[in-house]
């Protein structure tokens, strides 16, 4: 076997081997936390254009964190990581690679605080903010935001 391909194929499976290994750590709540400098997260608190997104306003005083979650749990790949009142971790676990994005959920003062950001890795090439976009039209369709 060449080098080459003995070198193709050794990265391969450390990147399989790390997909598998990155839910063991203990997760704590960021969804009050800014983003880092990396280009694979976004959020309703973090005021830079890169990685804010916008605001996602309750409809009313009585949405509760459950409806959200189940709300979440229909978005491709989704597992609960973590639920108390008023606060959840959603895990999205990608096809192929099994990589894991955290999302945050946070009912605070009338609005639902997201943050969604990739465990590994340096880009997520736009996935977080899809999903935190679909989650936004699913949660408008079931009349749970404005």
């Amino acid at each position: 076997m060449n080098k080459t391909l003995l070198a193709l194929i050794s990265g391969a499976v450390l990147l399989m081997l790390q997909g598998c290994a990155q839910g063991d750590e203990p997760m704590s709540d960021k969804s009050r936390t800014p983003c880092g400098d990396k280009p694979n997260c976004v959020s309703t608190v973090d005021t830079r254009e890169e990685y804010a997104i916008a605001p996602f306003a309750l409809a009313s005083d009585d949405i509760t964190m459950p409806r959200i979650i189940d709300v979440a749990l229909t978005l491709p790949g989704a597992r609960v990581g973590t639920q108390e009142p008023g606060y959840a971790r959603i895990e999205y676990v990608s096809k192929i690679m099994r990589f894991v994005d955290d999302l945050d959920l946070r009912i605070e003062d009338g609005t639902l605080i997201v943050r969604s950001e990739s465990r590994v890795g340096y880009s997520d090439f736009g996935v977080n903010r899809k999903r935190t976009e679909a989650l936004r039209a699913a949660l408008q369709a079931q009349g749970l935001i404005k």
